[in-house]
């Protein structure tokens, strides 16, 4: 009942000020008959209501302009506290509530200044105004207690409201970033073979036509192959609102053998191995793997003098250790050679997402090496980078 309050009063804040500045009229009824002064020379309890009328339709502007809602509310609150009534919460609603927005949209400079320029001649004005000798806490250190309160619960909720907007984006980065990767990979890898088998189609044309048709068809099936992946990953981006064709689901191993089969092609036949027994995987550190796979297979196909690769993926209960290596030469540029490059980068960021680690350089026999370690499920990274 109180979200659906909350979302009525977000839809219709001018109904929600005047419903608010309403309740504070009607509760300075109660204020207006307590005060400071003897029962003889008492005020009128109209005077009060009357200077708490016009606090509370100040509130009525208090979003627009929440500085003069500010100074009316504590001139009204200064005038009743001058007339010898006692400044309760009662007669201080209008002005508590002025510095409460005030504290919310702006800030913390002002909002002090502003609490001072409150606090300070309303307490004045309490103390002096009093002929009855009621306790120093009672009329003077509990309204200004009541204005403080007022502005830190403003400042709190401005606070409160500025971490979830920090969350908020760093949470809309980390998707950016994860559709990035996607996007990288399967630009990375399907244009890859995509080239080569075009280039090896374009060399067997003249001397083995039979085998340029069959690269071709299967050059067919890689594009075709990459533009649903490329639906996929830029359906993320799609409204919950849309209503099209469901997304297919993320690859993972199980689908391991295809894409090992699709570097055939271009002249290089990987081999795969497994050791322990296969342990169940999220869909995240499955998407992972796969993914790892498929850039240090696109970069051996890239970069690497060599026909053959090596996978290989060993199983435990504490995650899964997956290896791909190569024998040949590569002719990448050094930076990416010692593992700075963007792909590797990607492939990092891929681990350490999931709560994992990953290492890429050259193997001392020759060749190239990548060995990532990735837990069953994702871990919490953050808590990590930060101990």
């Amino acid at each position: 009942m109180l979200t659906s309050w909350q979302r009525h009063a977000e839809a219709h804040p001018r109904v929600a000020d005047a419903a608010v500045a309403l309740l504070l009229f009607g509760v300075s009824f109660s204020g207006s008959m307590l005060s400071t002064t003897d029962p003889s020379d008492r005020p009128a309890w109209w005077a009060g209501v009357l200077a708490s009328a016009v606090g509370c339709t100040a509130l009525l502007w208090q979003r627009s302009r929440p500085r003069t809602v500010v100074a009316v509310t504590t001139v009204c609150a200064m005038g009743v506290s001058a007339m010898g009534f006692l400044l309760t919460p009662l007669l201080l609603g209008p002005v508590m509530v002025a510095l409460y927005w005030l504290a919310v949209g702006s800030g913390r400079k002002v909002t002090r200044a502003y609490t001072l320029s409150v606090a300070v001649p309303v307490g004045a004005t309490a103390l002096f105004a009093d002929t009855v000798n009621h306790s120093l806490w009672l009329k003077t250190l509990n309204p200004i207690a009541w204005i403080l309160l007022s502005a830190m619960f403003g400042n709190g909720v401005q606070l409160r409201r500025a971490y979830v907007e920090s969350l908020q984006a760093r949470a809309a980065h980390a998707e950016r970033m994860r559709i990035a990767r996607e996007l990288h990979d399967v630009v990375a890898h399907h244009m890859t073979l995509a080239n080569a088998q075009a280039g090896t189609a374009a060399h067997l044309a003249g001397t083995h036509p039979d085998q340029a048709k069959q690269i071709l068809t299967d050059l067919t099936g890689t594009t075709a192959t990459a533009l649903r992946e490329l639906k996929a990953t830029v359906g993320l981006l799609r409204q919950a609102s849309d209503t099209d064709t469901p997304l297919e689901p993320a690859p993972g191993l199980a689908r391991l053998a295809d894409l090992t089969a699709s570097f055939a092609s271009t002249g290089l036949t990987v081999t795969v191995t497994t050791e322990g027994e296969p342990q169940p995987l999220s869909a995240a550190v499955d998407l992972t793997a796969f993914r790892i796979v498929q850039e240090a297979l696109t970069n051996v196909s890239k970069h690497a003098r060599t026909e053959t690769a090596y996978v290989h993926l060993t199983h435990a209960p504490d995650g899964l250790t997956l290896k791909v290596t190569d024998d040949g030469h590569h002719t990448a540029p050094a930076t990416a050679a010692a593992g700075h490059g963007f792909g590797l980068i990607g492939m990092r960021e891929r681990a350490h997402s999931v709560g994992g680690h990953l290492h890429a350089g050259h193997r001392p026999e020759g060749g190239f090496e990548v060995t990532a370690h990735l837990p069953p499920h994702p871990e919490n990274t953050e808590e990590k980078r930060t101990t």
